[in-house]
């Protein structure tokens, strides 16, 4: 079942980036589609892959949800007539609970294509993740946001 759905939701896809959904297009992005996911069959038909299917959109759209509101927040910041003066920026250090390498460079990835944040390095010994914020209130809230946010997500979405 897992399989098929794959096949016809990447075969969408397909005719959707083409830009033509006649028969014969969509009858190609199957065959591709087919060959694609015959080549990871054994990642996609384990019993979780339609859960963390749902966590990665999810992930997707707290990162559109934070993409717009910090947009919002800086194009406010920036056209306030005394920027300078409301502007904080800083670098803070950010603990990570996230592990792996994979995870993250998502979340610095993630903070990075957010306006506002920069991911800027990680430390030695991965325990921490050293951040620049753009407008610098409150250490503890920035933390509890980033935790509670992305890092959150990013662990549901990898966790086995």
């Amino acid at each position: 079942m897992t399989f098929v759905f794959l096949v016809v939701i990447l075969a969408l896809i397909w005719a959707a980036v083409t830009g033509s959904f006649t028969l014969l297009n969509l009858l190609l992005g199957g065959a591709v589609s087919a060959l694609a996911v015959m080549f990871i069959r054994d990642r996609v038909d384990q019993p979780y892959f339609l859960r963390r299917m749902g966590r990665i959109i999810s992930l997707g759209a707290l990162f559109f949800y934070e993409l717009a509101l910090s947009a919002w927040r800086v194009a406010v910041l920036v056209c306030r007539p005394n920027m300078h003066g409301q502007l904080r920026p800083a670098i803070f250090a950010f603990p990570l609970t996230v592990q792996s390498d994979q995870e993250i460079t998502l979340l610095s990835n993630l903070l990075t294509l957010t306006p506002g944040t920069l991911g800027l390095d990680v430390s030695e010994d991965k325990k921490y993740l050293y951040v620049h914020a753009l407008e610098y209130r409150d250490e503890e809230e920035m933390i509890a946001n980033i935790r509670d946010g992305f890092e959150a997500r990013i662990r549901e979405v990898f966790e086995q």
